[in-house]
């Protein structure tokens, strides 16, 4: 199976053609993106592609509407406390480009349909998941759910699981290692050292 990251790669084109106001309700927000992602692939062989002009408008247009401060919260876990501010925002911005870059790994439109569930809402109308069918040709149906959360800037999400396999925890598996051998530092560099072939300023 696709990582959770690359299994997205065209959901995150979606807002630039079917854009929602930013106080709009999760279910709304997410719709857009399903929706808008499949006219963007059909009306640009590029954005079909997955190449650079897709991961730009992702970049530009997309990723504002990704918590990644408390995605890297979540993905850290017991460590996030113990890293200075400096070190969570160094943590935030590797773990953005990590995202960024991966998002970008050249997945392509196959002529996927898409299902936009209800929205579930917890914790007193705080948090919701919004659940996606993804139809394609010749394959099994695609679970994915985006995990959302309300903020003062309005809903966000902090995190994508795909067939029952969360990105926040994947990653956490993998920077706990790290971590324990490490330290803060030793994931910051880390991140540093995969970034740096194509980190986006």
């Amino acid at each position: 199976m696709k990582s959770p990251v690359a299994a997205l790669c065209l959901v995150l084109l979606a807002l630039p053609v079917f854009g929602a106001p930013p106080d709009a309700d999760p279910e709304t927000l997410i719709r857009g993106m399903t929706q808008g992602v499949l006219a963007a692939a059909r009306a640009d062989p590029d954005i079909a592609s997955g190449g650079p002009k897709a991961l730009k408008l992702a970049e530009e247009r997309i990723f504002p509407l990704v918590d990644f401060e408390e995605a890297t919260r979540l993905a850290l876990g017991r460590f996030w406390p113990q890293a200075s501010k400096a070190q969570q925002a160094r943590l935030v911005a590797e773990f953005r480009a990590l995202l960024v870059r991966a998002a970008g790994a050249g997945q392509r439109y196959e002529g996927q349909t898409v299902t936009v569930l209800p929205a579930r809402m917890q914790q007193g109308g705080t948090e919701a998941t919004v659940r996606n069918r993804y139809l394609r040709p010749g394959a099994a149906p695609l679970r994915i759910d985006f995990q959302m959360h309300r903020t003062a800037a309005g809903w966000k999400i902090y995190d994508i699981v795909v067939e029952g396999v969360s990105l926040v925890f994947t990653y956490r598996s993998e920077f706990d290692a790290v971590l324990k051998q490490q330290g803060i530092d030793g994931l910051i560099r880390r991140l540093a050292e995969k970034n740096a072939p194509a980190k986006i300023s």
